[in-house]
């Protein structure tokens, strides 16, 4: 995917637009279970009357190799849900400690920037334990690496962050001081649209 210009507002161009559309059709069909009951074209319809900058998120998650996925519909608000549903915690959102506070109290071997602050930048959310959970249920993710999750603010007040993996089969939610970062850990992020 061609990289979108920082300075830009965050509106993708008509062939980027389309590219999207394209990516995100095939990798629905190739993962029927991942939505059972949705159809791609109410996908689509809603996808082409959402706000640029909703799909430039999209764009982003894909950019970044997320590669996101719808993995629900929300009755109330009328929004399909993607998360990203790359098999190993998405490779360009790695290296990163978890917020700014503890990037900024980080003295020596900073990271680039955190989690939250690429989330934010990107439009997106972290998913939760629970939303991490659900996304294990639709397949094997993060079997090599680990993905940093919303940590409750009680635990993040303390210096901690949570972040999840899958090993023998079972998703473990681990903690960690909040300014540690790897480079088998990133971030998985969801979007609402």
């Amino acid at each position: 995917m061609t990289n979108v210009n920082e300075s830009m507002k965050k509106e993708l161009s008509p062939d980027q637009r389309d590219e999207l559309l394209v990516i995100l059709k095939a990798r629905f069909e190739k993962n029927m279970d991942r939505h059972p009951g949705l159809e791609w074209p109410n996908v689509q319809a809603r996808l082409e009357a959402a706000q640029p900058e909703k799909l430039w998120s999209l764009y982003e998650m894909e950019r970044t190799a997320g590669e996101p996925d719808v993995v629900g519909y929300d009755d109330q608000t009328g929004e399909y849900i993607f998360y990203d549903c790359s098999a190993e915690s998405p490779k360009e959102r790695r290296s990163l400690c978890y917020d700014r506070a503890a990037l900024e109290a980080r003295k020596q071997h900073k990271p680039q920037n955190s989690a939250i602050d690429v989330a934010t930048e990107m439009g997106i959310e972290l998913l939760t334990e629970e939303q991490y959970r659900e996304l294990q249920r639709l397949g094997s993710f993060d079997l090599k690496t680990s993905s940093w999750v919303k940590t409750p603010d009680h635990i993040r007040k303390l210096g901690g962050a949570l972040f999840c993996d899958r090993r023998y089969d079972t998703v473990f939610v681990y903690h960690n001081g909040a300014d540690s970062y790897y480079g088998a850990r990133g971030f998985r992020g969801l979007l609402k649209i």
